[in-house]
């Protein structure tokens, strides 16, 4: 007892210390970050993307939805000015193209700037899946309200575009316009809108995974445009895209003045329809998913955090395992005992820390109580592992902190301790990770 009171004592002592010291630290971060004009290299970007994967997942579904709402404005918006645009253009095949993409990126470029909550966008949440840090439960709540609220965000746009009557411009050129493109995408079958699916989203990700790399708004801009324009220019198909495309078409062939000005009768656009919509946005979202989450989230995943990531999310999803090439790690069913190594490692750990409180915070000293916890009662990894919020009740962690061990982030504790050894490291993840998913 009297041990624990001058340690506790201790730190307390030391603790304003050691918080200035981590604010001089941040302080100096962000004069960095400020001051530097280079853009994050792709290891770092994979790192972000898979941390912004963890707070999207996270985020309540009021937020999600509202977001998920802007962003099916902002990529309508986007829609628009592209059918706008080329209407009634004579510049040649290839150059109405690439009008029309280039002022497509207004969608993305207000999605990423001013912040919304994108379906095709977060198909990278994969990454965080993959590495275990977000669970597929999550990932598919998460999928599943932004592509919903984008359907809402897209729908009321197009019936405020309706009621404003802009498809009337240019004698009725705008609405023959967007007939045309509609009628041509739920003319597709599965294959093609399938394969076009795929490709859009490989860019699309790519534009957002570049984007990641910007340290200035400027720099967020040049990222989208090049990829957006050359997916809308080689007309692969986007979901929520046209979610706004094919109903405003929908709409336009119910109108005679539109068909006059398009050159088409009623027959010729039998397929717009919700059936017509239907056919068209099933292929291209399975496409999306694939050209996202696959071809990019999980391709960059297993380039750039396979090597550091792997201990962690085996130990959270052992069926995964067989995914991994080269992986040759034996699982066992028991929670490995603690050792006399780990023991003394602990213990280590410990003194190390008292004796160096300027590295230390508040949620390092609660995080070191934790430990000191572990190493004297054999049974207490084990209920963190069942019973996290149990476990650690009583401890003064923040919820980062209490997240972190709940989740079994040993990145987190390492920030906070410093590189942990082997085999301890294994050990408290192998412990922190047990029975989460």
């Amino acid at each position: 007892m009297a041990q624990k009171q001058e340690f506790e004592q201790n730190l307390t002592a030391r603790q304003e210390t050691a918080e200035t010291g981590v604010s001089l630290v941040a302080l100096a971060e962000k004069i960095e970050k400020a001051t530097s004009s280079d853009c994050h290299p792709p290891a770092k970007i994979a790192e972000k993307a898979e941390a912004v994967g963890v707070a999207k997942s996270k985020l309540n579904a009021l937020s999600t939805g509202l977001l998920g709402g802007m962003a099916g404005v902002f990529i309508g918006l986007g829609a628009m000015f592209c059918t706008l645009a080329i209407t009634n253009i004579n510049i040649g095949f290839g150059l109405t193209k690439l009008l029309g993409g280039l002022v497509f990126c207004l969608g993305l470029i207000l999605v990423v700037v001013a912040g919304a909550e994108l379906f095709t966008g977060n198909s990278l949440l994969t990454m965080s899946f993959i590495s275990g840090r977000t669970s597929f439960a999550r990932m598919a709540r998460n999928w599943g309200l932004v592509y919903a609220a984008n359907m809402v965000g897209s729908l009321a746009l197009v019936g405020f575009m309706f009621y404003s009557n802009q498809w009337a411009f240019s004698d009725f050129g705008v609405g023959a316009t967007a007939l045309s493109i509609a009628n041509a995408k739920v003319s597709l079958g599965f294959g093609e809108a399938l394969v076009r699916g795929i490709l859009c989203n490989f860019l699309v990700c790519l534009a957002v995974w570049m984007a990641f790399s910007a340290r200035t708004v400027s720099g967020k801009i040049l990222a989208i445009i090049f990829p957006i324009t050359a997916f809308v220019a080689a007309g692969f198909e986007h979901s929520i895209a046209n979610m706004y495309f094919i109903p405003m078409g929908m709409l336009m062939a119910h109108q005679p003045a539109v068909l006059g000005a398009a050159g088409l009768t009623a027959g010729s656009v039998a397929n717009l329809n919700w059936a017509g919509f239907a056919s068209n946005l099933v292929p291209v979202t399975i496409g999306n998913i694939i050209g996202g989450g696959f071809f990019i989230g999980a391709i960059y995943w297993f380039t750039y955090l396979r090597k550091d990531r792997t201990a962690e999310m085996v130990a959270a999803r052992p069926w995964m395992k067989a995914f991994i090439p080269g992986f040759r790690r034996t699982e066992t069913k028991a929670p490995a005992p603690l050792s006399d190594l780990v023991r003394t490692q602990l213990e280590d750990l410990v003194r190390t820390k008292m004796e160096e409180p300027d590295s230390l915070d508040t949620s390092g000293k609660a995080l070191l109580e934790v430990l000191t916890k572990a190493k004297d009662d054999d049974c207490f990894m084990a209920r963190l592992a069942e019973n996290p919020t149990e476990a650690l009740r009583g401890y003064a962690l923040t919820s980062e902190g209490r997240a972190a061990l709940a989740s079994g982030d040993i990145r987190w504790i390492e920030s906070k301790l410093g590189k942990l050894a082997e085999p301890l490291k294994s050990w408290l993840n192998a412990r922190l990770a047990q029975e989460k998913w």
